[in-house]
């Protein structure tokens, strides 16, 4: 069996890597946890050392690393710099911070002595996406590796140029052999390796199906997981808004990584006085939008990743469409080489439609009208999904009420487009996951919470 790469803005093969074979599979597995043995008992000082010398390959190399993901994904070259360098970011933040976040909790009780204290639990298998081929591995690989974990990475199938990469990272940055290691195998072999008892925990960032799949496998072996979904983000825009400011953080998030992003804005909600004067101003900024070569540093909006993931976002608007949604702009597949779809809006979107109920993993923005705010947030509550959300008003007591104690989701952002921190918590709740990755609480989802009581 064989995995390949291929460009999705020609078309053409880049790669052919052999499948791992089972047996490849178990001896890096035994790797990996013998690694363990040692990695675990590493100063935070010796693991700093290291991760700093990966930060620096990162923003050294940033320019190549982002062409690669381009080659691979069509991510626009821009995005894939710039993501390379966040990536840079997370390995120094856990560099520093790590030792901090793990030191031992003094509890009083009635006790000589009693706290808490934070172990390792060894090999963590991380499935990831391809829509930020770097950051999703690193956001989970740096704190990981920074507490004392080793890691194997199953990459998605069309980015193994950037998995093998980033194993190539840690190597030159001088990390032993083993500590972090990538499988190149496709999905139908996951289930063997999460079932294999030298996997402790599992982490994965992708579809809700998928983090079904996992959750289901990784329970039947008692092994703690956590997920990073889909989600399908209300923007809520409310009367009060400043609207030329509210549609260029909505234009500009629709619009990250091509609308690929679990956290991009999908529906904008807009109370009803305000919806004709939002829809003017986002189109005049939607219709101007530049697609083509992703290497081109002037190009906004490149392929989306595959052939298959474009037919299924256009079945998604035409199904919308056949429902009694007006498309305002795009919505048609271009005549160009590549897995192309243009920048698309679609109005008047109401429940029972794909782009009310679904996730559009694209650049297609759908606008929901509200009759007011209580409305507007009962919509935006109004999903499977829970990942991000944003509001925006002038009246920022409200506006944080809304966000920290009336939005359904895991991350809520007033005034400004959802995004993702390493010193601030990220994941979501309903079918947009579980856990928490990022900040002090992310380094902990894999670690033995330990109590230690002396009388």
């Amino acid at each position: 069996m064989t995995i390949t790469s291929i460009n999705p803005y020609t078309n053409e093969i880049i790669k052919e890597y052999n499948e791992m074979t089972f047996p490849e599979i178990e001896s890096t597995i035994i790797n990996t946890h013998q690694a363990f043995q040692d990695w675990r008992k590493t100063s935070f000082i010796e693991r700093s050392n290291l991760m700093k010398g990966a930060a620096k390959i990162l923003k050294k190399n940033a320019r190549e690393y982002g062409e690669l993901m381009t080659l691979e994904m069509g991510k626009v070259v821009k995005s894939g710099i710039a993501e390379a360098e966040k990536c840079s970011w997370v390995c120094d933040y856990y560099a520093d911070n790590a030792e901090k976040f793990l030191k031992p909790e003094i509890i009083g009780t009635d006790a000589g002595k009693s706290y808490i204290t934070y172990n390792p639990l060894g090999v963590v298998l991380a499935i990831m996406p391809w829509n930020f081929p770097f950051w999703q591995v690193f956001r989970f690989a740096a704190p990981a590796l920074m507490a004392g974990n080793v890691g194997l990475l199953k990459h998605a199938s069309n980015v193994p140029g950037c998995a093998l990469a980033i194993e190539n990272i840690f190597k030159e940055a001088g990390f032993p052999e083993n500590v972090f290691r990538t499988l190149l195998i496709g999905s139908g072999l996951v289930g063997n390796v999460i079932e294999n008892p030298l996997v402790k925990a599992v982490t994965l960032t992708g579809s809700t199906p998928a983090g079904r799949a996992v959750a289901k496998k990784s329970g039947e072996m008692l092994k703690k997981t956590v997920l990073e979904l889909g989600g399908n983000d209300p923007y809520v825009i409310l009367e009060d808004a400043d609207l030329e400011s509210a549609v260029q953080a909505c234009f500009t998030s629709k619009l990250i990584n091509s609308g690929q992003s679990c956290i991009a804005a999908k529906r904008f909600i807009v109370v009803e006085s305000i919806k004709l004067q939002f829809e003017k101003l986002f189109m005049d900024l939607m219709r101007n939008v530049k697609m083509g070569d992703p290497m081109k540093n002037d190009t906004v909006l490149g392929p989306l990743a595959r052939n298959d993931l474009r037919d299924e976002l256009h079945e998604q608007v035409y199904k919308s469409i056949e429902k009694g949604a007006v498309c305002l702009i795009g919505g048609r597949i271009p005549e160009l080489k590549g897995a192309f779809y243009p920048a698309t809006v679609l109005t008047n979107v109401k429940k029972g439609m794909p782009a009310y109920e679904e996730e559009l993993f694209g650049p297609v923005a759908t606008i929901i009208s509200a009759k007011n705010e209580e409305e507007a947030i009962e919509i935006a509550n109004d999903s499977v999904f829970g990942l991000g959300a944003a509001v925006f008003t002038k009246d920022l007591t409200k506006g944080e009420n809304i966000a920290s104690n009336l939005l359904e989701s895991g991350c809520c952002f007033v005034n400004t487009f959802v995004k993702s921190d390493p010193r601030l918590p990220f994941g979501g709740i309903k079918e947009s996951g579980y856990g928490r990755e990022l900040s002090y609480l992310g380094i902990k989802e894999f670690m033995n919470i330990k109590t230690v009581y002396i009388k």
